[in-house]
């Protein structure tokens, strides 16, 4: 079996490698500009086991393992820098390290990683969000305008009557034409984050976990859809504080000898809450708020 431990980057990746059957050891480091990459990694005999620090720009290199039948481990950042104690930081010494905590017993500190079906699905909801946060900036500016014009209506401004009020408000040259522009541009966020609502409901049609997460009070389709693609296997988490610890709903804590401080929210964690996290608190039951 070979084992390698290996320090990725966007350009390059250093790696270091045990033939656990001959003891050879090696290190190199690829370039990821053409098919030096897959030429390496395809040229391997025998089971091979590849370990890497989660990062940004690792995708296609997972992909690119997956497709060559290799098995590959993601290890946790802080807990893999957790064990190097040594002030001394190179692409060389990382990817020794990985390959150190690789060869240990229970030694690499793995994460759990999503399909690529659910990495697809996560797509599909931070665009919804990117596009929701796009259209909240644009509102917040024509809501500005119209109380500075003396036209207070609230949420009513973004009803039918509000709109032609909004219109109607007799404005100067560029104030009205930058009026008009994102009044436009209102109406196009609309009518994309109503499309891409129905694709969240499409799926969540389609998946008995997301349908029954539908009747809890307070929960819709974007909730649903954002609980089940960011936790994963429920079964996985040991308790429900483990699962509250995984989308940052806890707090930080200094705690010394009797006194017990608590801060704010931790949000170490993925990025479920920013997405689904405003609908919940908008949409809480009244049995919640009490």
């Amino acid at each position: 079996m070979k084992i390698l431990g290996c320090d990725l980057h966007a350009k390059q990746q250093t790696i270091a490698m045990v033939d656990t059957e001959t003891g050879e050891f090696t290190e190199k480091t690829l370039s990821h500009e053409g098919n030096e990459v897959r030429e390496f990694y395809a040229a391997l005999e025998g089971p091979v086991v590849v370990g890497i620090e989660a990062t940004g720009a690792m995708q296609w290199f997972l992909e690119l393992l997956e497709e060559l039948g290799i098995l590959r481990g993601v290890g946790h950042p802080a807990k893999i820098r957790a064990v190097e104690t040594r002030q001394q930081k190179h692409d060389r010494r990382d990817a020794r390290l990985m390959l150190d905590l690789l060869m240990r017993e229970d030694g690499f500190p793995e994460i759990w990683m999503p399909s690529s079906e659910q990495r697809d699905l996560r797509t599909l909801l931070r665009d919804r969000h990117q596009w929701v946060k796009i259209r909240t900036r644009v509102q917040n500016t024509l809501q500005a305008m119209a109380l500075n014009h003396a036209l207070r209506l609230g949420r009513g401004l973004w009803t039918a009557t509000g709109q032609k009020a909004l219109q109607a408000l007799s404005l100067p040259g560029y104030t009205g034409q930058r009026r008009d522009e994102l009044l436009r541009l209102y109406v196009q966020l609309q009518q994309r984050i109503q499309e891409l609502d129905g694709q969240v409901e499409k799926q969540v049609q389609q998946r008995p976990q997301a349908l029954r997460l539908l009747t809890h009070p307070g929960v819709g389709p974007v909730t649903a859809l954002a609980t089940e693609v960011f936790l994963g296997d429920p079964s996985r988490f040991a308790n429900s504080n483990k699962v509250a610890s995984y989308i940052g709903m806890i707090p930080c804590e200094h705690t010394s000898g009797k006194r017990q401080r608590l801060g704010k929210l931790t949000k170490e964690a993925t990025r479920c809450c920013a997405i689904c996290g405003p609908k919940r608190r908008s949409m809480r039951s009244e049995k919640i708020r009490s």
